[in-house]
């Protein structure tokens, strides 16, 4: 008898239509068809359209707020089990919650590790992701995780600017790490933004730990939100004799006023992923896409195969 390896099946959540259609296109396969039922008071009920018995199927989506972005994924999960679904992976490029990964006071959840069960729990017995906002976060998960980097796309455009006296800048002291990690790579300086909090999202001051004079500066981050913190360093960086400052973030949040932070502050360019849609379009900001990147993982773990080749760092 021959082992014939049942072809997999790729469905999108709502929240992420775009990236999943440029996900399938690039995997070599059409998106499979969920229809939504909902009800006047805004309860939602996904439906699979087609047959799923016996399938690997990965259902593409994040989860950024709003709840209901999680809640759809969650229905879907359960939905696919309950359809007899042979393996289930979650997609998520960008998880949410993720800066929940400890008790950093007393009497507060630990909303991340509560999401790798809730997943878990709905049926997914596989997570592929990119750039947890904490490494540990893997560790929450009793199921495989396979985290990818964006490094693996951000690494080659910057090689492609051909910057002259290239640093690379953390804009705060949790990311050291990842920027020297990018610093190696690119065989550049590193300097470090120290910063201080009033309360989350407002920074009371920021100093600079390096030297930037006549650099290149390029910030990197795994998120961008408010964009507080990388105005604020653009503007220290400048003041402090730089020649320019971009920043590379994986994940566009960019809620509340950082369009118009960014618009108005000194950064040259923002470049960040389509793990997040953009609400609206900035001649600062530069989308990279990360379709090409979850497809080739996708097929990979599809056909048993490794998957280190495309990291980077």
């Amino acid at each position: 008898m021959t082992n014939t390896m049942t072809e997999a099946k790729l469905f999108g959540c709502r929240q992420s239509m775009d990236l999943a259609k440029a996900v399938a296109e690039q995997y070599g396969a059409s998106l499979g068809q969920v229809n939504f039922s909902t009800f006047s008071d805004g309860e939602f009920q996904p439906s699979f359209e087609e047959s799923i018995r016996g399938r690997r199927i990965f259902i593409i989506g994040s989860t950024h707020p709003s709840s209901d972005n999680l809640m759809e994924l969650l229905l879907m999960l359960d939905a696919a089990k309950r359809a007899s679904a042979r393996h289930i992976t979650a997609v998520i490029p960008y998880f949410g919650w993720a800066r929940q990964d400890r008790k950093d006071k007393p009497r507060v959840p630990i909303g991340a590790k509560m999401i790798a069960k809730i997943l878990e729990s709905a049926g997914a017995t596989r997570i592929i992701t990119m750039d947890l906002h904490a490494d540990q976060i893997q560790g929450f998960f009793e199921k495989p995780v396979d985290h990818l980097f964006g490094s693996a796309l951000f690494i080659p455009y910057l090689k492609s600017l051909n910057l002259s006296d290239l640093t690379i800048a953390s804009p705060d002291m949790g990311g050291s790490k990842r920027a020297y990690a990018y610093a190696k790579t690119l065989e550049s300086d590193v300097v470090v933004c120290y910063k201080q909090r009033q309360k989350a999202n407002v920074i009371s001051h920021m100093e600079l730990i390096g030297d930037v004079t006549g650099k290149n500066v390029v910030l990197v981050d795994d998120m961008v939100d408010t964009a507080g913190t990388l105005t604020k360093a653009a503007d220290v960086m400048m003041e402090r004799g730089a020649k320019s400052v971009r920043a590379i973030c994986t994940h566009a949040i960019l809620s509340g006023t950082a369009y118009e932070r960014i618009e108005n502050s000194q950064l040259e360019e923002l470049i960040v992923t389509d793990s997040i849609p953009l609400r609206k379009t900035s001649e600062k900001i530069r989308v990279l896409t990360c379709a090409s990147l979850f497809a080739e993982v996708m097929k990979s773990v599809q056909n048993n195969e490794s998957i280190s080749s495309n990291f980077i760092m």
